[in-house]
């Protein structure tokens, strides 16, 4: 069961999963050994599932993102699937439900990087982009 101490940690780790025990434990009244044991119970029940970063692609050279939704032609959603993690534009991937299969957030340098993974999805079905002008909320 998660309680409110546990949200507020949650909060934190969210916004800098860095925070240490000692400085979460001064957010929400506890030592930091307490702490620990709740983020510790928080892992374990799979509440927390991972730590990660967010990276500035545009400072890693890619400067355009888009969303691509794939409409996957009969047979190919196997295939389509499997191949994913072999794409390092694709940050994020979904199997959605409605008219498209894979709904997909990607990293791409330019237009002509752009133009050549589309040409790699139209193995598979059709897909349809859209460029990402800006985040409104993280």
């Amino acid at each position: 069961m998660v309680d409110s101490t546990d949200r507020i940690i949650i909060k934190c780790l969210e916004e800098n999963a860095r925070t240490s025990f000692a400085e979460l434990g001064r957010m929400v009244s506890l030592t930091p050994s307490s702490v620990r044991e709740r983020v510790k119970r928080l892992e374990d029940s799979g509440v927390i599932r991972k730590y990660t970063i967010e990276v500035d692609s545009a400072q890693l050279g890619f400067g355009m993102e888009a969303f691509i939704v794939v409409k996957l032609r009969s047979g190919t959603l196997k295939s389509f699937t499997s191949l994913i993690d072999t794409w390092d534009e694709i940050q994020e991937a979904y199997r959605i439900t409605g008219e498209h299969n894979i709904q997909m957030r990607v990293v791409l340098k330019d237009q002509l990087h752009l133009q050549s993974f589309i040409d790699e999805m139209l193995k598979y079905g059709d897909p349809t982009t859209s460029l990402i002008l800006s985040k409104v909320k993280a």
